[in-house]
Formats: structure tokens, sequence, C-alpha cells
């Protein structure tokens, strides 16, 4: 199929970027040389610590299929070519992660069960403990990544004077002399992102829906420009698609050092039309849910976007930030603070990837840690509708600082996206009692949710503090122990207090809400030095886990094959 005159327009864009940039790279300073010696340096095969041996097998793999049989032709090739381009933003997050190259690392690994933990955590740093090195010869995982230079202190990033420094879209390098410079994304990863372009361009040539086709123009535009708010509005009024694909740099989980920069990644969606009907009532509510919040009006005086979408989808492929470590089951986005106040935003729930977890991990804790007589209440709907609300509540609350300190993100820094993590899991919780009160949830009873939402917590916080999921719990579980929403038996099994549990989630949404408000940088600090732990006693209950031999997370095997593409 030949392209349309407005995607050749847009290529011939692309190949004239890809010619400046090089003239560009040719003349500027000289590119960061901290990490250039890790080719001399890591020579030698790959060796695993020796505590790492018992952490290879804490991810179950699980094929990643879906039925497209109700596809045409031309969708399962624009499928195809969506892969193509997610596989580029899986090299480029590579990049991104890894300070070395991807091909020395690997190469060095042997043990096949090594070589495959690598390539799950991009890297040798295990992103389920800490990102501790399971790899001899490396050293604690730079908290800004490859973002920027690695002997960068905060101090020295501060002093710096430039307008792009904070910018999700640019990397800090050092020149000759040692002096910090930024280089915008579609600079540094020029090539790369050129060819995903194309990839976009043809695939919107083939789709018949004519605003899937604008979203994917404007996606490939905004890969050489850095500017993605277009796309995202285009993204929004997406109604109908049956395909869908979430792809660029998106979130900045990646960045433990100021949660500046955007980490690319991509999911390749199959829309479930029957159970997105299902869904689209609960996204009408979020402005009387916004107005009930249990906090002063102040907190709750932004209005959500109405017009936001709440759909199901079976994902079809990962890569990058997503694909890393633990899997996302469920997406809200965009994150521009704009566009959810004009636009709300869009809510995925990746039913097959859900389903996954919850049979494979989520049950079988249950069965360890719950009492007896409350296990019945572990049900797929509760985890879902819980999974699927606290999407939906990353729209609620406030989005801007009270207090002229600018966007609660930009307030909280590093805090910024663990906190907006433990805001969406409890206000998700509040969201399910006040719905089910009102009859508009109809499905199961509270305690179904209560309880399924305890053992999920269980399943999360074993990702470890350096996940913004993995902290949100811990800061929860302690929050909820202290405020008596469960007890714990001598068998070592929980139960949860509904009573107790209904105030804990009512007076936790108001902390969390008032910290954003205020945007307190130094109060959510000393909430996460806290309460940000394991203690003593949830250690030896993750261990029973893990003696049970229940995995911690799931790995797909994905592809155009697993598929039938091919």
């Amino acid at each position: 199929m030949t392209l349309t005159k407005q995607s050749k327009s847009l290529l011939n864009k692309a190949a004239l970027s890809l010619t400046a940039c090089a003239i560009l790279a040719a003349c500027s300073p000289a590119k960061d040389t901290t990490h250039s010696t890790e080719q001399q340096t890591h020579q030698a095969a790959a060796v695993l610590v020796p505590e790492a041996e018992e952490r290879l097998n804490i991810y179950k793999t699980v094929e990643l299929t879906a039925d497209i049989s109700h596809l045409e032709p031309h969708q399962h090739e624009i499928l195809s070519l969506l892969i193509d381009a997610s596989v580029i933003m899986d090299n480029l997050f590579w990049q991104q992660s890894y300070h070395g190259k991807r091909e020395h690392l690997l190469a060095r690994i042997k043990e096949p069960a090594v070589k495959a933990f690598a390539a799950i955590n991009y890297g040798p740093w295990d992103r389920l403990n800490n990102e501790a090195p399971f790899l001899q010869g490396y050293d604690e995982k730079p908290l800004g990544a490859n973002f920027y230079p690695a002997d960068m202190t905060r101090d020295e990033f501060n002093r710096f004077e430039s307008s792009d420094k904070t910018s999700l879209y640019t990397v800090l390098r050092r020149n000759e002399n040692g002096e910090l410079y930024t280089i915008p994304y579609s600079e540094m990863y020029a090539d790369e992102l050129g060819k995903a372009a194309e990839l976009l361009l043809q695939a919107a040539d083939l789709t018949k829906n004519e605003d899937f086709k604008r979203y994917l123009t404007l996606r490939a535009e905004a890969f050489l420009s850095d500017d993605y708010t277009a796309s995202d509005y285009a993204w929004m009024d997406m109604k109908d698609n049956l395909i869908d694909v979430i792809i660029g740099p998106i979130e900045t989980y990646e960045d433990r050092l100021f949660g500046y920069k955007a980490s690319f990644e991509s999911y390749v969606l199959v829309k479930d039309t029957e159970w997105s009907e299902r869904l689209a009532v609960y996204a009408e509510t979020l402005p009387a849910l916004q107005r009930n919040l249990p906090v002063p009006e102040a907190y709750k005086a932004e209005q959500p976007g109405s017009d936001g979408q709440l759909n199901a989808y079976d994902v079809v492929y990962y890569a990058g930030h997503s694909n890393a470590g633990s899997k996302t089951i469920a997406v809200n986005l965009p994150n521009d603070e704009a566009v959810q106040l004009a636009a709300g935003t869009r809510r995925s729930q990746l039913k097959n990837a859900m389903r996954a977890k919850f049979d494979g991990i989520l049950e079988p804790i249950a069965d360890v840690l719950i009492v007896p007589e409350q296990r019945q209440h572990i049900t797929f709907d509760a985890f879902f509708a819980n999974t699927m609300f606290h999407e939906v509540a990353h729209g609620l609350g406030i989005k801007n600082t009270l207090n002229g300190k600018g966007t609660v993100r930009a307030a909280l820094r590093e805090y910024a996206s663990a906190l907006e993590e433990g805001k969406a899991d409890i206000l998700g919780l509040y969201m399910v009692t006040q719905l089910l009160e009102e009859g508009i949830l109809t499905e199961g009873q509270l305690e179904d949710y209560y309880v399924t939402f305890l053992a999920g917590i269980f399943r999360s916080v074993r990702f470890g503090a350096s996940s913004a999921h993995g902290m949100a719990n811990m800061i929860r579980f302690n929050y909820f122990e202290q405020e008596g929403a469960f007890v714990r038996n001598e068998q070592g099994q929980y139960a949860v207090d509904m009573e107790q549990m209904r105030k804990a989630v009512d007076s936790l949404s108001e902390l969390i809400l008032r910290l954003q408000g205020d945007g307190d940088y130094e109060g959510v600090g000393r909430l996460f030095e806290a309460k940000g732990h394991i203690g003593e006693m949830l250690q030896s209950d993750l261990d029973r886990i893990d003696a049970a031999n229940i995995p911690v997370d799931v790995h797909f095997n994905q592809g155009k094959e697993v598929l039938g593409l091919n």
C-alpha cells in the first residue's frame, strides 16, 4: 500500500532530521566518557554473586498470546509493524538503563539462566531486590541510570544553568572539559527514532481508522521534535480503534535521582470490546468522586477531565520500561497534567496479563498468608476492579500544589512517583467503597475487595524499595498495621478488620492528598523514612512465600511467532 502525501512529507522530515543531527553531533562537544572504560574493565566472563543464585527463578514464564482471529489481514500487518517499532523502544531503554553496551554484557554471561535474568532486568542489577548487583564487579546502580553522568551530584545539577535540564526529553553529559550539557532525545537517539517514526507512518497508512492514523502520524512526528503534547491529545481522541499502541518516552520511574527523565517503552494492545463496554460507566463517576474526597475543599478543587476512557485490552507485546522487571497490568495515561485536566486520561486494563498474575501469584500467596475463612473473598473480579480503580484514581486529587510550588511532580521530585502510586492505590479502594454503597458497582461484596487488596500488598511489596509500586506498598502495609486494619494470628495468617480498614483508607487518603497539595517534600521524606521499609515480621512472612516457591512476577514469551503473525 502506498504512503499518503502527509506520511511522505513526514518521512522526508525524518530523513532531514537524521542528517541535521549527524551534522550537529559532529560539531557538538565531546560526549560523556564517564563509562567509556566499561568494555575494558569487564572483559572476563561474568560471575554471579553468591547470594543471587536463588533469585534466578523469581519470574514465571508465561506465553503472552491473545485471540486476534477477528482482526483483518491489514490489522495483522499493523500489529507486526508496531511490534517492530516496539523493538526499537526496547533497544533505546537499554541505552537509558545501562551505562555500557548490552551486547558486551550479555556476551560475557555464559549461563543461560543468568543471561535471561540480565535481559529481564536490562542490566546487571536486580530490579526486584532494590537494584542490587547480581554480577560481580559492578557497583550500585546510579540513581540517575544513564540519564546523567554517574558522578554528577544533585548540587552540581542544581548549579548547572540550563533551560531544559529538567525536561522529560533530554539527557545530560559532560564535554571534554568536564562541563555538563544537555542533548535532546531526538538528537541523542536520532537514528533509532527516525526508524521508529517510519514504522509508525507505515502503520498509519494501513489503518482505516482516521483517528488512529492521526495519532500514529503525530506520534511519529513527536519522535523527531520531542514535543508529545499533540499526539497525547490525538491518543485521547481515539474511541473505537481495535488496535492501540502506547509508545515513546513516558514514565519517569527509572530516574531515581530526580524523577525528571522519561523512559522509552511500548505496549501493543488489542481491545476487548465486551469488557470495555462493561467498564465505561465508571469513568463518568470521577467528578462526583472528586467532590466527595475526604479532604478540605482546596485539595479537591481541580476538576478531573470527564471525557476519560476506561477500556480492557489484551496486551500482545511489552517493550522497554514496561517490560523491565515486574510487568505492568494496567496503565493510566497521558502523564501530562495539562492534558489530564483538559481531556482526562485513558485507563487501560491489561486483562490477559492480569489473569496471569492472579492465577500464578496472587492466589498462591493468599493460600499461605490469608486466614482460611477469608480466602473465598480472593476473586479475580475484585483483583481486576482494584487494579482498574487504581488507574482511575490517578485522575483524582490534585495535580498542582496550592502554595505556588508548581506541579506536584516537580515539587516532590524523586518521591513523586511512589507517592502518586500510593495515592492511586488507596483512592482506588476508597472509590470501590463509595461505588458499592451507591449501587454503581454491583459485583461482589466489600470484603472481596478489601481481602483481595490485602493479598495484593504482599504481592507488590516483593517488588522492593527501588520500585515506586513496591515503596508505596511498604508505606501502606505499615500504615495499615499501625491503624489495626488487619490482624495476624499465631500461624502468621492475616485477616482484614473491616471497620478499621475503612477508617484507615479514609485517613491515609487524606494524608497523601495533603502532602501532594502542599508539595511537602520534607514531609514525604519523613513518611518514607518512617514507613517505607520492611519490618522483621513482614520479612519473615515474605520468606515463607519464597519458601513456597511462589514466583515474584511473570516474564512473557512474546512476539510475532507467538501470535502467529509469521
